[in-house]
C-alpha cells in the first residue's frame, strides 16, 4: 500500500497527491480491458516502466493529479485530475478513472469528481472545466451528470470501438453552476 494524504476529504474518499510507488497498481488496471475501455489510452501498451514514468511525470508536473483512496480502508481507488490549466482564462480539463473494480457504481467516482471540481474552483481559482467522455461509458456519463456537467458538444463518429462508431461527446461545469451546488458552496459530498 502507497503512502498518501488527506489533500481533499470527502465522506467516502479522499484525493491525496499521486503517488509514483503505486506504478504496479496502475499498470495492472491500464491493462485491463474492462477498465481502458472507457479511456482514451485503450490502445496502448502500458509496461510497468512506461506506467512508473508517467506517474512521476504526473507528480513533478504543473497540472494536477491525485490519487483517490478510500477513506476508510485507505485502499486506492484510481486517480483524477485537472490539465491543460489554463491561468489566464481560468480553464482546465477534467479525467478521471476507478481502477479497482470493486469500487464501480458505488459513488466514489462521483465523489471524487466533486472533490475535484471544489479543489479546481476553490483552489485554483478556475472557472469552465470540461472533459471528453465516449458516448458508450454510460456510466461516467451519468456520473458527471450527478456532479454538475452539461453536455456542450460532440464529436460525431468520432470512436471506433467493437466495430461500432460512437460520438466524443464533451461537457462542462462554470464555477458558477458549482457553486449553486448544495448551498452555494459547492458540491462537496
Amino acid at each position: 500500500m502507497g503512502k498518501y494524504f488527506k489533500k481533499v476529504v470527502g465522506e467516502k474518499c479522499f484525493l491525496s497527491p499521486v503517488n509514483p510507488d503505486d506504478f504496479e497498481k496502475y499498470t495492472e488496471w491500464l491493462n485491463d480491458p474492462e477498465i481502458s475501455e472507457n479511456m482514451m489510452v485503450e490502445d496502448n501498451i502500458i509496461s510497468l516502466l512506461k506506467e512508473k514514468d508517467i506517474l512521476e511525470k504526473m507528480a513533478k508536473g504543473n497540472d494536477v493529479f491525485f490519487a483517490i483512496v478510500d477513506l476508510e480502508t485507505e485502499e486506492l481507488i484510481g486517480n483524477c485530475g485537472l490539465h491543460d490549466i489554463n491561468r489566464i482564462n481560468q480553464s482546465a480539463v477534467l479525467g478521471i478513472f476507478i481502477g479497482n473494480r470493486e469500487y464501480l457504481s458505488k459513488g466514489y467516482g462521483t465523489q471524487a469528481i466533486k472533490l475535484l471540481l471544489n479543489y479546481g474552483f476553490n483552489v485554483l481559482n478556475l472557472n469552465n472545466i470540461m472533459l471528453e467522455v465516449f458516448e458508450y461509458n454510460k456510466r461516467a456519463i451519468r456520473s458527471y451528470q450527478k456532479a454538475g456537467f452539461k453536455e456542450i458538444g460532440r464529436r460525431r463518429q468520432a470512436k471506433f470501438f467493437k466495430n461500432n462508431r460512437y460520438d466524443i461527446i464533451f461537457m462542462d461545469i462554470l464555477r458558477e453552476e458549482f457553486l449553486e451546488i448544495k448551498d452555494g458552496k459547492g458540491a462537496i459530498g
